[in-house]
């Protein structure tokens, strides 16, 4: 089974050391940051399965930083690390979105028990897309190419090839502008203006249908909301069977 990976937002080193040692000594991989800046940037990390999140934090409380996330990953597991003890700052916590919570002072035995639940939960994370078709064009999403009949591959840049997956990922629905500035810039709202995405998407197009056409059957732009995959596009990850595997499947079972 695949190691769980969990982010550690806890600005105390003392308390955050303890929390790594003993998440890595329990066998889960484990990230770490100090403040809530640092903290969202790890959580929005691909691959991470839980966050362990501190209230109060320098530059983004945790509340904030859970705001922010649940933003762009609105199912990622959050359990909240706090010293207050009130009623109200849980309840905030929870209807913010937080899964559970733990007060402080904590025993390792209680925060891994809840660690576990949590995760007993949680889905497994989805498998990374490894292929994206429309017709005869394909993209190689590992070696960032597009795959043309002709034999002719076009290289995508690590850009437009994670803007193709992050849509890939959420076929199906509209991925907005900010939800991309997120999770492939990495930026919050105000740093970069979206017209980039804009212009990304305009190659992006363009390199799938290799300068022929203009690209609306891989990407449609969804008025007022962002973009999505056509309705066309086939989405491959790593556990799809493959055609041979599947034929091998079928040969076996008439056996």
């Amino acid at each position: 089974m695949q190691r769980r990976t969990i982010v550690v937002v806890e600005d105390e080193d003392a308390i955050r050391r303890g929390v790594v040692d003993a998440l890595s000594m329990a066998g889960y991989t484990v990230l770490e940051a100090a403040d809530g800046e640092a903290g969202l940037a790890e959580a929005r990390r691909a691959g991470v399965d839980l966050v362990l999140l501190d209230l109060l934090m320098p530059k983004m409380d945790g509340l904030e930083v859970l705001e922010e996330l649940r933003v762009t990953h609105p199912s990622l597991p959050v359990l909240i690390l706090t010293a207050r003890g009130s009623e109200d700052d849980r309840v905030r916590g929870l209807r913010g979105g937080a899964d559970d919570y733990v007060v402080k002072p904590f025993s390792a035995r209680e925060l891994l028990a809840r660690v576990e639940a949590i995760l007993r939960r949680s889905p497994e994370r989805s498998k990374p897309i490894v292929k994206v078709t429309v017709g005869e064009t394909s993209v190689d999403c590992g070696r960032r190419e597009v795959c043309q009949a002709s034999g002719e591959r076009v290289a995508l840049s690590e850009m437009e090839a994670e803007i193709l997956q992050r849509l890939a990922a959420h076929a199906g629905r509209a991925v907005s502008r900010e939800e991309l500035l997120s999770c492939v810039w990495g930026l919050r709202d105000g740093q970069i203006e979206t017209r980039a995405i804009d212009m990304h998407i305009t190659r992006l197009r363009q390199k799938l249908t290799s300068g022929g056409g203009d690209g609306q059957d891989w990407i449609v732009t969804v008025r007022g909301k962002g973009y999505m995959l056509g309705p066309e596009v086939v989405v491959a990850s790593d556990d799809t069977p493959t055609e041979s595997s599947a034929t091998e499947s079928s040969a076996t079972e008439e056996s």
